[in-house]
């Protein structure tokens, strides 16, 4: 019933390994949870197929607020325009709840790339094209989508390398292997003060928490450029409002609290915590837009 809920444990699946944000983030909000339901609340992962296993297994789990997911936009949004089939359809199987964080990627350069400004880039990118390199995470991240959305508006030919993961190509983007890389903030961001690699603009909408001082794509002339990974909190679909509208205001309170929006702005971070409508639209904007990016540039996750 919604009335007492929660009347048992919960858990949180979430589709990547321990240790990083997603799992941190839903082991933060557990324990927060945990205190203020005063029932057990745990972080289950489920790893694999780029996390579709685990939005899978929360998509046929009982609507009864005990299975939740920590999702991302890379099983929400980019998945259904990457696979061919999917198991699961991230409108028609899922309640959203909130929208927790938004993780910005840094546009980085080798230092021996002539090229001090944006602008300057892509006039080397024009005069030298398919010359200039680009690493990624994998096929379909928003490391790989951010630039390939870059390519398209700024009608330039660079190369994609991929890798597993930013710490594997983090390497030969330093030892000059790469031209650049809109790497992982957190990763990137020590680097550029550092000197080791330059820093352009963010892919994020806002600037970020972490690095206030570099512009967005969108304000370096690139208006509406965004290509960030997300995460959200969903429960299945046909879940009882009542328990959405209690397990939403218990985790946006959670989400404002200062040890955790400081453990967040830690990991590079920035914490939303908005409504589940506004989880809604957001997912309902980005499938088309990232379809057309997507198939636009001819990307299947198979590659």
């Amino acid at each position: 019933m919604a009335q007492g809920y929660p009347e048992q444990g919960v858990r949180i699946i979430v589709g990547f390994p321990p240790g990083v944000a997603p799992d941190v983030t839903a082991r933060l909000l557990a324990d927060k949870l945990s205190e203020t339901w005063g029932r057990t609340v745990v972080v289950e992962n489920v790893t694999g197929a780029g996390s579709n296993i685990a939005t899978d297994r929360v998509a046929k789990a009982a609507p009864d607020g005990y299975t939740l997911l920590m999702g991302g936009n890379s099983a929400l949004v980019m998945s259904p325009s990457l696979y061919d089939k999917l198991p699961y359809d991230p409108l028609a199987d899922f309640t959203p709840i909130s929208q927790v964080f938004v993780a910005a990627n840094l546009l980085v350069l080798h230092p021996t790339v002539p090229a001090k400004t944006l602008p300057e880039l892509v006039a080397l990118a024009h005069a030298e094209p398919g010359k200039l390199t680009y690493g990624h995470a994998g096929v379909g991240t928003s490391q790989h989508l951010a630039a390939e959305l870059f390519k398209s508006m700024a009608h330039i030919d660079i190369q994609p390398v991929a890798y597993r993961g930013t710490t594997a190509m983090m390497p030969d983007l330093l030892a000059g292997r790469l031209s650049l890389s809109f790497a992982n903030i957190l990763n990137a961001l020590p680097l550029a003060r550092e000197a080791k690699l330059r820093a352009f603009a963010v892919t994020s909408r806002m600037r970020s928490g972490a690095a206030p001082d570099i512009p967005t794509m969108a304000e370096s002339g690139y208006p509406g450029f965004e290509a960030v990974p997300w995460f959200g909190l969903l429960a299945p679909a046909g879940t009882q409002q009542p328990i959405i509208d209690k397990i939403h205001h218990d985790t946006v309170r959670a989400l404002a609290l200062p040890d955790v929006r400081k453990r967040l702005g830690e990991l590079g971070l920035d914490t939303i915590g908005s409504s589940p409508a506004e989880l809604s639209a957001v997912m309902r904007a980005e499938i088309p837009h990232w379809a057309t990016v997507i198939k636009g540039a001819g990307i299947k996750a198979s590659e």
